[in-house]
């Protein structure tokens, strides 16, 4: 029996590194090809950099304003962040703690946007957003990401808020608490591991979304994220791979160092979970 698990175990392992490589391999490739000049790309695309052009990346800052793109990526994130937390925890904790009927079906229609794909919504959610004047704002995108992020994160801080115990509540009330300062003072702080969860899964989305921004932002240089002024490099009939390389290296790296960062507390979140449901 021994044996046979430890076999399975090294035969999982096995998988696991093969898929990780799957994955990490085209990131190692952007990466690479970075550091080299376009000939060398064009020339053989796997092969290590003969040396390293660091003027791929001097170029690509000066010429896409790289600070200026930056800060426009932290502010739509921040406010696509702050709502989806705000509002996702809060539906969460009503619907877990007042369970009825009108609770089921608001939990029904919350989650239902899940199963909906945004390419089916995209040309209407245009137009309409063109009608509210949310579209070409950086303030108005970041408010478009609550509609599509909130299902996702309701539905987990739902789950997770199954463990928190509702004796807590009872005291809290007992004490003289509104429902408000119960759940921000003493639920809110428990939440800490799935919040946090929500926060790291959510950046990664967030800031490296190509598709709403190119609806919503792409009309000025005033409002383009990062990874939209990756896509100027690249042309219909000529691309400059080393340029266009280097800016989505600049583009995705500050989502990976906050995933590097913050994963255990994603770990943490899940083991949580899973050891008090």
């Amino acid at each position: 029996m021994r044996r046979k698990r430890a076999v399975t175990k090294v035969v999982m392992i096995i998988v696991l590194v093969i898929l990780a490589v799957i994955y990490i391999y085209p990131v190692f490739l952007m990466f690479m090809n970075s550091f080299k000049p376009f000939g060398e790309i064009v020339k053989d695309a796997i092969a290590l950099p003969s040396k390293l052009e660091i003027e791929n990346y001097t170029y690509v800052i000066d010429k896409i304003k790289y600070g200026k793109l930056f800060l426009n990526n932290v502010i739509i994130t921040v406010i696509g962040i702050a709502g989806i937390v705000f509002f996702s925890s809060m539906a969460a904790y009503m619907m877990d703690r007042r369970k009825n009927r009108y609770t089921k079906i608001a939990h029904l229609l919350i989650i239902t946007p899940m199963l909906i794909p945004f390419q089916t919504i995209m040309i209407t959610l245009l137009k309409a957003m063109n009608v509210i004047h949310l579209s070409g704002s950086k303030v108005g995108l970041g408010i478009q990401y609550w509609g599509f992020g909130i299902p996702m994160a309701t539905f987990i801080f739902y789950n997770f808020m199954k463990t928190v115990p509702k004796e807590l509540d009872e005291s809290a009330m007992i004490d003289g608490a509104s429902t408000n300062k119960t759940f921000f003072y003493v639920i809110f702080p428990l939440l800490k591991p799935v919040t946090v969860t929500v926060i790291v899964l959510d950046v990664m989305w967030i800031w490296n979304d190509f598709l709403l921004p190119l609806l919503m932002v792409n009309s000025s240089n005033e409002t383009k994220t990062l990874v939209l002024a990756a896509y100027t490099f690249v042309g219909q009939m000529n691309t400059k791979w080393h340029y266009a390389m280097a800016a989505m290296v600049l583009a995705v790296t500050p989502s990976i160092i906050i995933f590097i960062a913050l994963q255990k507390y994603i770990v943490d979140g899940v083991v949580a979970g899973a050891v008090k449901g």
